[in-house]
């Protein structure tokens, strides 16, 4: 730190004047000491921490600058860096490094009138046994300067993978609905049949819309809606919310309009499929996770046995 400092004022003030100065205040050091460090060769260890952190750099920029230790640690690895776990931190802040942190906002979930009979098949337990047992689906708000802008996701309980999404200017039906239909035809296009998925949501308006049920229907799809209506009971599809909120519409803010946001976000549920790690899923990326699923699993399991395991 000492040679740092000299570093950085020599040219004002001269090595001999700094030492001086230095050395009076307590802090011994002779101009030779200082020189003689000059020329020292850098130890293993800087060596190392200089390209570590290098690497840390890219890795973080490269994630949304949202990964905290355990994620930047992970990542690291699954690159091939070994590093060991306690080095992580330490250089990260050196680096001036951190993760996101979520915050809670306010909800967007306008209740719906009239009788509702769709039963609640989750009872808040979202695990799924495959892909395409169970998805949730909710509804978040964007602040731009034009205006509020709303996104409805559709996520895969199994993989947390986003199947399905759509950004609007209002809270009207076709915002879910667009949704939902970019869900069935990502899965259609890939040659997986969503038959019999569970679609859970909360007792939005948009859900309850007539529209929407009768595409359930018509795709085969099983409704389910949260039975007491609060954040609980649809805690999943929140949790994605929060992520999204911290890590894109936060962190890369502000927005412009809702163009400027739709493609942001586009490249944003990109990375988060194919590169994000997930904590929950084994800290591994939502896409991972389905191929692996996919290439041990030959037979699709059958949509009754992950319903039974919700319960």
């Amino acid at each position: 730190m000492v040679v740092d400092y000299i570093d950085e004022h020599r040219a004002q003030h001269g090595v001999e004047p700094i030492c001086e100065v230095l050395t009076e205040a307590g802090m011994q050091i002779a101009p030779s000491t200082y020189y003689a460090a000059k020329k020292r060769p850098p130890s293993a260890r800087s060596v190392s921490d200089a390209a570590t952190t290098e690497v840390l750099t890219q890795v973080h920029a490269e994630n949304y600058g949202v990964y905290g230790v355990r994620k930047m640690h992970a990542e690291l690895n699954r690159q091939g860096h070994q590093v060991a776990r306690c080095t992580v931190p330490r250089l990260m802040r050196t680096a001036g490094l951190r993760g996101i942190s979520r915050a809670k906002g306010p909800r967007t979930t306008i209740p719906g009138t009239g009788p509702d009979t769709r039963p609640d098949l989750v009872q808040r337990a979202f695990t799924a046994t495959a892909p395409d047992h169970l998805w949730v689906a909710d509804i978040t708000y964007c602040r731009t300067f034009a205006g509020w802008v709303y996104a409805a996701f559709v996520i895969d309980v199994f993989s947390r993978r986003v199947v399905g999404w759509q950004l609007a200017k209002n809270l009207r039906t076709d915002l879910a609905l667009d949704a939902l239909e970019m869900g069935l035809w990502t899965r259609a296009r890939a040659g997986h049949d969503t038959t019999g998925v569970i679609a859970h949501s909360d007792k939005g308006v948009q859900y309850l819309a007539v529209r929407y049920t009768q595409r359930l229907a018509e795709a085969g799809a099983v409704a389910s809606v949260g039975s007491t209506g609060d954040s609980y009971d649809n805690a999943l599809a929140e949790a994605f919310n929060s992520l999204f909120k911290a890590e894109l519409v936060r962190n890369k803010g502000p927005w412009r309009s809702i163009d400027d946001l739709e493609i942001a976000v586009a490249e944003y549920i990109d990375w988060f499929n194919h590169r994000r790690l997930h904590g929950e899923i084994g800290t591994v990326p939502p896409v991972e996770l389905e191929n692996d699923y996919y290439r041990h699993n030959t037979a699709p399991a059958t949509v009754e046995a992950s319903v039974g395991s919700l319960h």
